[in-house]
């Protein structure tokens, strides 16, 4: 199972030796023996590991490009110009882009790069990089009902629309993809099922529409496997149950009696359960390169998905650095709302990742549903914690136990890494592992190992009170921070410390939610002050989703149980929430842009609990920056009255005012301008999002706004403006009503900023507000907008 972090990296260094793996790890593939063989005999010449993968990107307009039949002959011929001429230059080439850029992925030595970059029609060179991978009630949770008038019935269960999902592929045989009652695959789609290692055409059908696989970035680029790795399946075929958890979450049809070991227990339900899923494998065992990333955009495109969702990532890039910023806009261009994961670097400030503003970024929240498993020490007292271990049903389970906290030396013991415990030690006692460094469920094998009956998981100050649950492999359970310092004062004060863990089954409705995931990347945007991001949260903790039958509950080779389903916790999980809803919202008005689909989506999300209360960070008030727009709200983003509508061209004005270069906006966007002229042409211009942003310079004192709404909702619509101003900042909006006379009638509207803080009195600051148009006639139409205020 991919634990809470994700962290970008380098491409790592080839092995030492190469040929010798990637020669042995292709040759058990036949499929693939061809491309790599010729590959494995370039690996053993002379440039040996100082080779790598570079993204080559070309004008796809290029004077060059009318002397050749072909794009992928003329994109082999900067190969050809590049390499010795003795060399095949098609055995260095990973793949063609068509869609998502134009350009390709090569094998290059340094010295070759710097050859390829004085080539006419190159714009850009880019390193390969690794990126990281970022339900039985969640859409209960969010409202989502067959019975009442929602977004489901008027959506139709999001019948027609395609789901892409980017991540490490499907278990196609999981009850969640069956397409009993689907309707027939849309004619408009032109994928594939793609076959290879366990993988058969035949394994797609009706909900499945598409499967494919992209390895070359990563063979290229990975070390070997560790030995106790699960084996990875050269195919669509899921080998680590992340992209078949994301798949089902975002579309998976309804399962009855579904359930992990019995706890959750319910009907399996994605958000978009009439939608369509294409996969495409790009995700393996050390994570996604974005040469197989924008291999996978590029063909998804081309397939006819409406949907992409992509539940990786790592840190913020500038946006020409970006290749999933750079992909994505040409999928936006394409109709194609993009869909990914905040990341899962929180609380860290302005940790949030795909900040570009014409991706959805989704952050990670709570549910109300807990799995108490409480501990009982010797002296009486009650230590709360939660575990999926089905314990409920064994009372040796419940057994009281001594206490157990094995520190010293280096061993790493107080982690329970695997061979650092003492069996002498821990053999028959229920023994108490610090969360952090390893997974979370791997301690609890270590512990078994070790021969220890019964395992407390206590949360560090790191990660305070999160409260992510495992399906552990004996009985366990997972304790918040203040009280792991509870717990281990008793120890420290008792001579012979006990306990017993009671189970308690699943809970609903007791605890409030949703609360902002401590993981979850935060905010302010490290590249764009004007640009809010996260834009939304959804739930993405504690999630049951659909699970592959060649993995235990905890994703780990030692757990030998098999389930349909198991929990996963992340922004991964909050991501293809939003893709679910967005496939939802798209059903019911196929002719909105993404940008519209985006809008009402942030517009209409939740800035209160479901008790009517601030959602919370921890102990405090959630602000925008982990929050962005608000808790999702499917039933009423289908309804949103107005929108704030962005055409591509935006986008490219909204770059020119952020300073980027001719060249940079061109690798980005594809579109070669001049942006004196565009601003001479769009004075005092802001892009049309829909949350506001406004940072105050030294110096500085008002700024004005202006954005344009469009009128979705019903003809003769009046709204009228309310605003909650942030604190030390005077906001007026001119006009304060708006008349709407039909639909699709766009108007628009000022804001003045104007700050009454005297800047001098702090380095730096921020202040939240809102500012709320609401419908005269019809109270479910409140479209609302955050104000984030940052002083520097």
């Amino acid at each position: 199972m991919f634990e809470l972090s994700s962290s970008p990296s380098n491409t790592p260094p080839l092995p030492s030796s190469p040929s010798n793996y990637l020669c042995l790890y292709f040759s058990m593939e036949p499929k693939l023996h061809l491309f790599f063989s010729a590959l494995c005999f370039y690996l053993v010449s002379a440039y040996g590991n100082t080779l790598r993968t570079y993204i080559v990107q070309l004008h796809p307009h290029g004077v060059t490009s009318s002397s050749f039949p072909t794009k992928f002959l003329w994109h082999l011929s900067f190969l050809d110009q590049t390499l010795s001429s003795e060399e095949d230059s098609s055995s260095r080439l990973l793949y063609s882009y068509g869609s998502a850029m134009e350009g390709f992925a090569a094998l290059l030595t340094e010295t070759e790069i710097e050859l390829l970059r004085g080539l006419p029609d190159v714009v850009a060179v880019r390193p390969d990089q690794l990126l990281q991978l970022q339900t039985t009630y969640s859409y209960k949770f969010l409202g989502l009902s067959s019975t009442t008038d929602g977004a489901w019935v008027k959506s139709g269960f999001g019948r027609g629309t395609i789901i892409g999902v980017l991540d490490t592929g499907v278990w196609p045989e999981s009850p969640s993809f069956a397409d009993q009652g689907m309707p027939p695959v849309p004619k408009r789609w032109r994928g594939m099922c793609q076959e290879g290692q366990n993988f058969k055409a035949t394994s797609c059908n009706r909900k499945l529409i598409g499967a494919r696989f992209f390895i070359k970035g990563h063979h290229v680029s990975s070390v070997p496997p560790s030995e106790n790795m699960v084996d990875e399946y050269i195919s669509p075929r899921d080998s680590s149950g992340h992209g078949t958890h994301t798949s089902s979450t975002a579309g998976g049809v309804s399962v009855p009696m579904a359930s992990v070991l019995g706890n959750g227990a319910g009907v399996a339900r994605g958000m978009a359960p009439g939608a369509h899923i294409a996969v495409y494998k790009v995700c393996w065992f050390n994570g996604c390169y974005s040469s197989d990333i924008l291999a996978a955009i590029d063909v998804a495109i081309v397939d006819g998905v409406d949907v992409l969702s992509l539940s990786l990532g790592g840190f913020p890039l500038p946006l020409f650095d970006d290749s999933i910023a750079i992909g994505s806009f040409r999928a936006v261009e394409h109709g194609i709302s993009v869909i990914c994961a905040a990341g899962n670097n929180g609380p860290i400030q302005s940790s949030v990742a795909n900040i570009a503003p014409w991706i959805a970024t989704i952050g990670a929240s709570t549910l109300d549903r807990k799995f108490p498993a409480i501990v009982r020490m010797g002296n009486g007292e009650y230590v709360y914690g939660e575990s999926l271990f089905p314990g409920k049903s064994l009372p040796i389970a419940e057994k009281e136990l001594e206490l157990v906290y094995v520190t010293g030396g280096n061993s790493g013991s107080e982690f329970c890494f695997r061979g650092s415990l003492p069996k002498e030690k821990v053999k028959g006692k229920m023994v108490v592992c610090d969360r952090g460094v390893n997974g979370r469920a791997e301690k609890g094998v270590a512990v078994k190992e070790a021969g220890g009956a019964a395992m407390i998981l206590a949360n560090t100050e790191i990660n305070l009170e999160e409260d992510s649950v495992d399906a552990h492999v004996l009985p366990a359970t997972e304790i918040g921070y203040a009280e792991a310092v509870r717990l281990k004062t008793y120890m420290n004060t008792t001579s012979h410390p006990r306990a017993r863990i009671v189970f308690g089954g699943t809970v609903i409705g007791t605890s409030r939610a949703p609360e902002v995931a401590q993981f979850s990347a935060r905010g302010p945007n490290l590249y764009d002050s004007t640009i809010l991001k996260p834009d939304v949260i959804a739930p993405g903790v504690n999630i049951i989703a659909a699970w592959p039958q060649n993995l235990g509950p905890t994703g780990l080779p030692e757990d030998t149980r098999r389930v349909n389903f198991t929990v996963m916790s992340g922004t991964s999980m909050a991501c293809p929430h939003v893709s679910g809803i967005a496939a939802l919202i798209h059903s019911a008005h196929p002719g909105w842009t993404p940008a519209a689909i985006k809008s009402a989506i942030m517009t209409s999300a939740d800035a209160s609990d479901h008790r009517g209360k601030p959602i919370m960070d921890g102990s405090k008030p959630a602000a925008v920056f982990a929050i962005g727009a608000g808790h999702v709200n499917p039933n009423r983003a289908i309804d949103p009255g107005l929108i704030y509508d962005i055409k591509p061209d935006e986008y490219v004005i909204h770059l020119c005012t952020l300073g980027y270069t001719r060249s940079e906006i061109f690798t980005i966007t594809h579109r070669n301008v001049s942006c004196s002229e565009k601003l001479k042409m769009n004075r005092g211009f802001s892009l049309n999002y829909p949350s506001i942003s406004v940072a105050f310079k030294h110096g500085v004192k008002s700024k004005m706004i202006t954005r344009r709404l469009t009128n979705v909702g019903n003809p003769n619509s009046v709204y009228s403006v309310q605003v909650k101003p942030p604190e030390g900042v005077k906001v007026r909006v001119k006009p304060r009503r708006l008349i709407f006379k039909h639909i699709n009638q766009s108007l628009s509207y000022r804001i003045w900023v104007i700050s009454r803080k005297k800047t001098q009195t702090k380095k730096i600051s921020y202040a939240e507000g809102q500012l709320t148009w609401m419908n005269a006639h019809n109270s479910f139409h409140r479209v609302r907008s955050p104000i984030s205020v940052t002083w520097k």
